[in-house]
């Protein structure tokens, strides 16, 4: 009987994963409890298991109190009566007194003793399993679909259970018994319960790590993901750069004949990803952030606010804005900041119509030349910037990108370098120092000679 218990200990410690002494400790806990209900006493049991032997013994314990006087016998035992027994016995001390004979267990007490092992290890077992599974989150697991409740779906990850929450799971994704899935651990619940592990398809971070076990480059850091934006099941805009100069990092994502994006998009069941380079200029991201799209240019709207304005052709409107705003929403995401995107015809008529109201209105004229002509060096005649804002000698071309960038102002153009003034195209050196001589002299604009 003792070898067949200690071999029923043995194996029920493999089967459940926990060390044979958490099991020995819950057989004597379960023990104890048995023994109270069987003598029907108020004392305090400790059980005694012999690891050599298999044979349970059992023992009263009573606590030393201090002085001659106990307020309850059953639990408390006087210090000089403990020091007849044990000569060391302290104040606090749990002098322990065995039973003669171990009383005998009914079936009744037996049920109880059951009870309270089964207790105690499934306790242990949920807190192995907390242990073990806290350090995991944030990586990929692999299970079979157990179960659909309320369509969060119960997954068996091997010891235990876990749960993918609708909230969690991508847009359109249906999932059948004993279907396999992967998922990312991305949080791990303590209750009376037991261990709750929580799942998710949705995340970014899943993405991410799809794409690590999928690229060597990602997995050893020579390639970096510097920014994921995602719409769960519809697209996904993940931005990377290489450490390493002779590594280029889309290819290294795509991987030859596309193999290696294509295993990431059939695991996201055919969500499109869309590799961006990482670009240290915020405005050449934004640009490359919002391909296929063509961008004419990027400006800052308020910096504050994290406000940008995208200016793009009249035919790159709709492809820059994405079916349902999907395109500009993800790389305003990826770029942490808001986009608004307008045509360049839009953007024309508006700087005309701010330029007229500042001016007061007014006729257009041609645009002068470099000499102060009516005519451009190829004859050709713009008709774009009202009279009111033409400077003697610069072109109305030049003008206009002047008033665009906000530096028709002579404060502004004191403020300005050579340097940058030569960025604009058509500024020569007549035209540049006509417009310094402009600045200093806080001149009128021609219209209003």
């Amino acid at each position: 009987m003792s070898s067949e218990l200690l071999q029923a200990i043995e194996a029920l410690g493999r089967e459940k994963g926990i060390d044979k002494e958490i099991v020995i400790s819950a057989l004597e806990d379960a023990m104890a409890a048995a023994a109270r209900r069987v003598l029907h006493s108020q004392e305090g049991f400790v059980g005694h298991f012999d690891r050599e032997t298999g044979v349970m013994s059992l023992a009263k314990i009573k606590q030393v109190a201090d002085g001659d006087e106990v307020e309850n016998p059953l639990t408390q035992i006087s210090l000089s009566e403990a020091k007849r027994t044990h000569a060391d016995a302290e104040v606090g001390d749990i002098i322990e007194f065995p039973l003669e004979a171990t009383p005998y267990m009914g079936r009744i007490a037996a049920q109880q003793a059951k009870q309270v092992l089964t207790q105690k290890i499934r306790e242990a077992e949920r807190e192995i399993i907390y242990k073990e599974y806290k350090d995991r989150v944030g990586t990929i697991i692999n299970g079979v679909v157990k179960r659909t409740e309320k369509r969060n779906v119960i997954v068996d990850v091997g010891r235990t259970e876990a749960l993918l929450p609708v909230s969690e799971q991508c847009r359109g994704e249906r999932f059948l018994q004993s279907d396999r899935i992967r998922a990312l651990i991305i949080e791990v619940r303590e209750n009376t319960k037991g261990s709750q592990i929580i799942l998710s398809r949705a995340s970014k971070d899943f993405v991410a790590k799809l794409f690590e076990a999928e690229v060597p480059e990602i997995y050893d850091g020579t390639v970096i993901i510097r920014g994921i934006a995602r719409e769960p099941g519809e697209r996904t805009k993940i931005a990377v750069m290489s450490r390493d100069k002779d590594i280029d990092p889309i290819g290294a994502c795509i991987g030859m004949r596309g193999m290696r994006v294509q295993a990431v998009t059939r695991e996201l069941r055919g969500e499109k990803i869309d590799i961006i380079p990482y670009k240290e200029d915020l405005s050449d991201f934004v640009k490359a952030s919002l391909a296929p799209a063509t961008v004419t240019r990027v400006q800052v709207v308020n910096a504050e606010t994290r406000r940008m304005e995208v200016i793009v052709p009249e035919d790159q409107l709709s492809l820059t804005i994405g079916k349902r705003g999907q395109n500009i929403r993800l790389a305003g995401i990826l770029a942490g900041w808001e986009l608004d995107v307008k045509s360049e015809e839009a953007k024309k008529q508006e700087i005309l119509a701010a330029m007229s109201s500042m001016m007061g209105g007014g006729e257009t004229d041609a645009e002068f030349s470099e000499e102060g002509g009516a005519e451009g060096a190829e004859g050709e005649s713009y008709e774009e910037v009202p009279a009111e804002m033409h400077i003697h000698g610069v072109p109305a071309k030049v003008t206009a990108e002047l008033a665009e960038r906000g530096w028709l102002t002579p404060e502004a153009l004191q403020g300005l370098s050579d340097e940058e003034l030569r960025q604009i195209p058509g500024l020569g050196p007549k035209t540049l120092e006509v417009l310094r001589s402009w600045a200093l002299g806080g001149g009128p604009a021609e219209g209003e000679e």
